[in-house]
This record gives C-alpha cells, sequence and structure tokens, in this order.
C-alpha cells in the first residue's frame, strides 16, 4: 500500500525559504513519477515540481522555476521540495503525490493516483 506522508510546512515572512518533506513507502516500481502540488484557498490545485524517474528529467511550474528544487532522497525515501524566495502568493497546501502509470509523464500532478494530506505554507509579506 503506497503512502505519502508530507511535512516541513509553516509559516515564514516574503523572501524566506522552508524545505518540504514527503516520506514516502509502499511501492517498488523503477518508473513512476513523484511531484508536489498545491491549492490556494479558493483557487484550483496547480502542479509545481515533479520528478520523472523513467527518464531522469524533472519539471518545474513557471511560478516556481528558479525558487524552488525538487530533489528524492530514496535512502531515506523521501521526496523534498526545497523553497526559496518564497512570495506570498505561494501561500497553499502542498501535496506529495505519486503515480506508477506508463503515462504519469503526461499527467497533471495533482491527477496523480496516489497524495498525502497536505502541509500547509504560509507566507507573510
Amino acid at each position: 500500500q503506497v503512502r505519502l506522508a508530507e511535512s516541513g510546512g509553516g509559516s515564514v515572512q516574503a523572501g524566506g525559504s522552508l524545505r518540504l518533506s514527503c516520506r514516502t513507502s509502499g511501492y517498488a516500481y523503477r518508473s513512476y513519477c513523484l511531484g508536489w502540488f498545491r491549492q490556494a484557498a479558493g483557487k484550483e490545485r496547480e502542479g509545481v515540481a515533479a520528478i520523472y524517474t523513467g527518464s531522469g528529467s524533472t519539471y518545474y511550474a513557471d511560478s516556481v522555476q528558479g525558487r524552488f528544487a525538487i530533489s528524492q532522497d530514496n535512502y531515506k525515501g523521501t521526496l523534498n521540495l526545497q523553497m526559496n524566495s518564497l512570495k506570498p502568493e505561494d501561500t497553499a497546501m502542498y501535496f506529495c503525490a505519486l503515480d506508477m502509470t506508463p503515462a504519469c509523464q503526461r499527467a497533471q500532478i495533482y491527477e496523480y493516483n496516489d497524495s498525502g494530506q497536505g502541509t500547509q505554507v504560509t507566507v507573510s509579506s
């Protein structure tokens, strides 16, 4: 059974940094997609970043390119999101998500088959 558990959210002032982690377990596929999406109050879900293990590539939304960095620690079984130069518009609930279907690289991150409960990030101006 796939399990995803996010941590690391909190409150920070604009320009600050946070590091989110997602503890992952329950899967053993070599090729899968792992990513982060977010949802702000009253707004639609937005894919933020993803790792595609099949191709070894990464994806970043334009809104976070150059500020966020996604990484995976296979030894610890975690997916991380380093968020720098945070802006008030980054305020949202952040979720990690996993998909092991062959077409996952073409899917929206927020439509991946499995996701966690989320962790709140609040950025004040």
